[in-house]
């Protein structure tokens, strides 16, 4: 769901990328994350940066959504990397952000501060990742790129992320997403973590990732719906991870 919006960060050396995740390689662990059901869209207080409004999404957005949707600049970076075809689509697209399906899911509409206009989306739009954890991502449209609004996204909303109430939860998550020797005490418990799943190719949202606090710990292959299915149509997916707070596993 992330797309470009920061200047190219410094090249580094990458991880080798793994396999595409396994559910049945999963590990059953026990980690502190926000409980669940989520508070309505609706209750959820709007957050004010220096250049922007976050607030919860409308029906009455719809438009704007749509018209967001259909950049094909924004779209590329999306899994099947084509624009909604009409408005149905759309509608289908944000339907989870309204009651009852708004329970497991924290999204936002990023609007311009001074205008009110909806210039973005961006929250955690999938509560179980391909990896198990909850996943953030975000959407601007391609006139707000380059200024930075990705990373003033992500500080004004982490911070409302961190002050959800929490609950100590079971899950299965990709062996990959937890440290040798993190598992504390030896009793399963390990510190809960928000990810951010990429494009290799995507740089510029990785930036904007590591600017916020994200630190990036696995890539892996995955097919490229955009080219088809197959061994020779596989892409990269760094992948980072937040943990709430800013503290990293040993620190």
């Amino acid at each position: 769901m992330s797309t470009a919006v920061e200047s190219s960060p410094p090249a580094q050396s990458r991880p080798a990328p793994g396999p595409e995740p396994d559910p049945t390689t999963f590990i059953r662990v026990r980690a502190t994350l926000p409980r669940l059901p989520f508070p309505p869209s609706a209750a959820r207080q709007p957050v004010v940066t220096e250049r922007l409004l976050l607030r919860p999404l409308t029906p009455d957005d719809l438009p704007a959504v749509h018209a967001l949707r259909t950049q094909p600049e924004v779209m590329h970076w999306t899994a099947l990397g084509v624009p909604d075809k009409d408005l149905d689509e759309t509608r289908a697209k944000i339907a989870p952000f309204f009651p009852p399906r708004d329970e497991t899911n924290f999204n936002y509409a990023i609007c311009d501060r001074e205008s009110g206009d909806l210039i973005g989306l961006g929250g955690c739009h999938n509560w179980r990742s391909s990896l198990g954890w909850p996943e953030v991502g975000y959407m601007f449209r391609k006139e707000a790129w380059g200024r930075g609004l990705g990373t003033e996204f992500l500080r004004g909303w982490l911070p409302v992320w961190d002050g959800l109430g929490r609950e100590e939860v079971e899950i299965e998550v990709d062996p990959r997403t937890v440290d040798e020797g993190e598992v504390e005490g030896g009793d399963g418990v390990v510190r809960g973590r928000l990810l951010a799943i990429t494009a290799d190719l995507n740089d510029r949202s990785q930036g904007v990732l590591k600017k916020a606090g994200f630190e990036w710990f696995l890539t892996w292959l995955a097919e490229d719906l955009q080219k088809g299915s197959g061994a020779d149509m596989m892409i990269e997916l760094p992948t980072y991870r937040y943990f709430s707070g800013g503290e990293k596993v040993g620190e």
